[in-house]
Order: structure tokens, then sequence, then C-alpha cells
């Protein structure tokens, strides 16, 4: 760790609850950086939906050229409930992930103590494992088109895109994941090389070139629906999962549930030599806007990710002690809006306490 470092880190709030989400995280991160020795240049954005109501506006080019001026992104939450579906969604997070070149959307499965599973007599040792999924490519590219709109002979096509380039420094990245984890050191490849003959055959011709480079790490496959049975069946049998765009979407939600919900699962959209950006996964639940009642640990777990990769990663193992305690020691009665046993505030105090007390194993 550098000591005394200063990092600059974009804080974009956004909407519903995640003005009130960021704050605790970002209340947790001041304990590390207190804590750590470290420092944050903290600049702030107020882009989401009460901005593009205002002005009509997303998010300007000259913002993205400030952000490839920070060393990461915290995002709260974005969607609006006057705010059309896929606006801003669009026009922030996807314009962000692609003209950062974000390729990788990291999803980290760990059941913390405490918390409940759905998946009978399956603890914290069972689910602790994690998705690399393709960012950019795949089906959410955009191409695609309509013929005959409208009439009961209308086509609709999209296409999903899978490139040499794109899928090698994908499946790389999971690869040095799994050797860096230390754990099982196994790779799955998760596809549908059955039935998507042409894709399948790329993905998993480059899992095996890429392969060779890790004589220490294991390379297995896996059908995405097979992998959707055993991750509520066998999530012990899993370390590092690769696969493309849509599919990781899918399977990263169900594996937030068997992790105890969207309340604790957050994410990151990687760049490994550029700027990145961290989040919960969960949505902006306007709802509960302003109520002190929503979970921060999605959002602080999302903290912990972004120290992890500015290589902070005595702070990022403090703030997961934090966190392992605050669960497993019952301080936090549930994960639900409003069931905590305590507002969304005083989470924020108590981890931050927790941080201040923690005792890292790494240096």
């Amino acid at each position: 760790m550098d000591k005394g470092k200063t990092y600059k880190i974009g804080v974009i709030p956004g909407d519903g609850i995640g003005p009130e989400i960021i704050r605790e995280g970002m209340k947790v991160l001041h304990a590390a950086e207190g804590k750590c020795g470290f420092n944050f240049e903290e600049v702030w954005y107020d882009f989401g939906g009460d901005r593009y109501l205002k002005t009509g506006e997303t998010l300007p080019d000259s913002a993205i050229d400030e952000f490839r001026k920070l060393d990461a992104i915290f995002l709260g939450a974005i969607g609006h409930p006057d705010v059309a579906p896929g606006i801003l969604e669009k026009g922030i997070l996807l314009k962000i992930r692609f003209d950062l070149d974000q390729y990788i959307n990291l999803r980290p499965v760990k059941l913390y103590p405490g918390v409940w599973t759905p998946i009978k007599d399956k603890g914290p040792q069972d689910i602790d494992y994690v998705v690399v999924r393709e960012n950019t490519e795949g089906a959410y590219c955009g191409i695609g088109g309509s013929f005959k709109k409208g009439t009961s002979d209308e086509i609709a096509t999209q296409l999903d895109i899978s490139t040499r380039k794109g899928v090698e420094r994908c499946v790389r990245y999971a690869f040095q994941l799994a050797r860096k984890r230390g754990r099982k050191k196994t790779v799955m490849c998760v596809d549908k090389a059955n039935v998507l003959t042409f894709a399948g055959d790329l993905w998993r011709r480059t899992c095996v070139d890429v392969a060779r480079e890790f004589d220490d790490v294991k390379l297995d496959y896996a059908f995405v629906d097979a992998t959707c049975m055993w991750m509520v069946k066998n999530p012990e049998w899993f370390d590092v999962l690769v696969t493309n765009n849509m599919f990781g979407d899918i399977i990263t939600d169900l594996a937030a549930m068997t992790q105890g919900g969207l309340g604790v699962a957050a994410g990151g959209n990687i760049n490994p030599d550029g700027v990145s950006m961290f989040e919960p996964i969960h949505g902006s639940a306007p709802k509960y806007r302003g109520k002190n009642v929503i979970c921060p640990i999605a959002t602080i777990a999302a903290g912990s990710m972004m120290l992890d990769f500015l290589g902070e990663r005595e702070a990022a193992e403090c703030v997961e002690q934090a966190i392992c305690k605050a669960l497993g020691e019952g301080y936090i009665k549930g994960l639900e809006a409003g069931r905590m046993g305590m507002g969304t505030s005083e989470v924020g105090d108590l981890i931050a306490r927790f941080v201040t007390e923690a005792r890292p194993t790494t240096s």
C-alpha cells in the first residue's frame, strides 16, 4: 500500500435512494481512509433523472473527458419514475461503460455470516465465487432493427456480437482472477455452445488458448441452464465463472438471491488499465427515497471493491471485516427495507466504527 497516496474519485449519487446509500458508502470509505493513511479527492456529479428532467441531458461528452482523469467512479443508483425506462440506463450507465471501455462486469457472489440464504444447508464457506461477465459486446451492443414494423409480417433482429479480442481479454481477466483468489483456481466457461454453436466455438477455443498461459488454473465448461441449477444446488463447486454479456446479466441476479438478496450484492464495471466504476446492483427504489430505511451494505461492499481495485487491499479487508462483524454478530437484524433494526445512517455509522477497529491481515 502506498501510504499517503491521493485518489481522485468521481461520485454519482444518482436517483431515488442513491444519495442516501452513497452517503453511507462514503462515510465508510472515509473511515478506511483515516485508518490506512491514503486520501480521497472527491468530484461529485448530479447526473440522473432530476437533471435529465430539467435539462434534457443525460451525460455529455465533456463528462466522459473528465471521467478519464479519475482513478475510479463510485455510483449510487440510476432510475427515475418520471423518466421512461431505458433513457437513463442507456444515456448514463451504458455510455460510461462503453466510452470508458469497462469491458468486465465483476460480480462477487459471497454469503456473509449471519445472512439467510434460500439454499438449505449452505453457508458462507459454500457460497463464495465470482462471475466475470463480458461487458461491452454480446446482445447488448444495440445492433439490430425492425422490418414491416406494426404489421403481421413484422421482423425484429438483435445481433449477438462476439469478437476474438473482446472474448480473449475477458477470459484472460478471469484466469488472472482465479490465480489471484488462490481458492480452487478454476475457471468455468458458461455458455450454450450446444445450440449457439458459432459464438460458443469462439468462446471455447479462446478459453483453451488462454488456459495454456495458466498451468496452475483449471479450465472447465458448463451450459448456462445447468449452471443455474448448480447455483441453487451446489454453489460450492464454483470459483470463477466467465460468460457473455446476456448470460452474465441473468445468472448474476440469480446468484444475488443466493447470497441474501440485492441488499448485499455489489458489482464493478472494470477497465483493468483505465477508469472503473463500482456500484450496488440494486435499483433506485424511489418509494423509499428519504426514509432512512434502506440497507446500504451493497454500496459499502462496492466501496470495498473499489479500494481493492485501487490497490488499497488493507483498507478493503478492513471494510469486509466490518461488514462481516455487523452482520455475523447480529447488530443488523435484517436486510429488507425498514427491518434492519436501525436506520440507513446508523448502519453506516456502525460499519464505519468497525472499520476503525478492524485488524487486517494484509498489508
